[in-house]
Formats: C-alpha cells, sequence, structure tokens
C-alpha cells in the first residue's frame, strides 16, 4: 500500500508541474527557475529520450504501456521484497505512467527542466522519476540482491 500511495504521489506531482507549465508558459518559451543552474522551458517531446524514435509516440505509448503493467506486476508479486528495491521499482513504475498519460492523452511529452551549466536533453519529473528509480533498483540488485538473510551461495553452505 505504501508503495502505491508513493507512485500515485509522484505521478500527481508530475501531472501538476506538467499542467503549470503548459498553462503559464507559452510553447518554447522559459522562465528562469534555478539562476545559471535550471530553467522552465515548455517543450512537447513525441519522442523518448534526447527524442528517439520522435513522431513514433504510438511505440513508445505501447511500450510505456507493457513496461507499466510488468512494473505493477513484479510490484504487487513482491519479486523485488526489500523496502529499497520496492521503492525503486515503485518510482520506475511512477515516471513511466506519468509519461504515458501524457502519451496516451496529448501525443506528446511535456518537458520542462532545461540545464544551463551543461548541454542536455530537456526533462520532467517522470524522467527524474526512471532514472532516479532505475538506478537505485541497478544499485539494489548489482549489490544487495541474493544476499539477503536466508539466501544465497552462504545460506546454502551453511
Amino acid at each position: 500500500m505504501l508503495y502505491a500511495v508513493l507512485v500515485v504521489a509522484l505521478v500527481v506531482l508530475d501531472q501538476v508541474v506538467k499542467f503549470l507549465v503548459r498553462a503559464n508558459i507559452p510553447l518554447g518559451g522559459d522562465v528562469p527557475f534555478l539562476p545559471h543552474i535550471l530553467q522552465l522551458t515548455y517543450v512537447q517531446n513525441t519522442g523518448a529520450a534526447f527524442s528517439l524514435l520522435e513522431e513514433h509516440t504510438w511505440i513508445l505509448t505501447i511500450v510505456s504501456l507493457v513496461v507499466s503493467v510488468l512494473l505493477v506486476v513484479l510490484l504487487v508479486k513482491k519479486v523485488f521484497p526489500r523496502p529499497f528495491a520496492m521503492a525503486a521499482l515503485s518510482m520506475v513504475l511512477a515516471g513511466a505512467v506519468g509519461n504515458l498519460i501524457d502519451r496516451a492523452l496529448l501525443g506528446y511529452v511535456t518537458d520542462m527542466f532545461e540545464t544551463l551549466f551543461m548541454r542536455f536533453a530537456v526533462f520532467n519529473v517522470a524522467d527524474i522519476c526512471v532514472v532516479v528509480g532505475g538506478i537505485a533498483f541497478c544499485v539494489y540488485y548489482l549489490f544487495f540482491h541474493g544476499k539477503e538473510e536466508g539466501h544465497g551461495a552462504d545460506s546454502a553452505a551453511g
């Protein structure tokens, strides 16, 4: 239940930020946010990260839906039961759902965070969730999965 609340909270945050950007910043316009670090720039992205598969929103919508269903199954069945893994997968799910909502309803994803100190793709809250959750899950899987009490080679030899 806690993880469902996390997913819903992050999806709501993502959608509220996107709504506010669409309502208050003209397409292509920008607003200062963190001086010399970050500005809000309203961009409509019909592709994936870095505009990959641009103009193929329907493919990305299907992929997002499939990934979201898979993540729900992993979370409900507690395939990775540790709280850190569950929170990481919940963040990835929230990001996938946040961008899925945009693709399904608008035909594009609303992006807004533009870095000023380096050239980088414009991104959104859902993208942050996918990246942070994905990295966190990789850390869990590489360093902690299988090392839980009662699992792994150490317990089999014992």
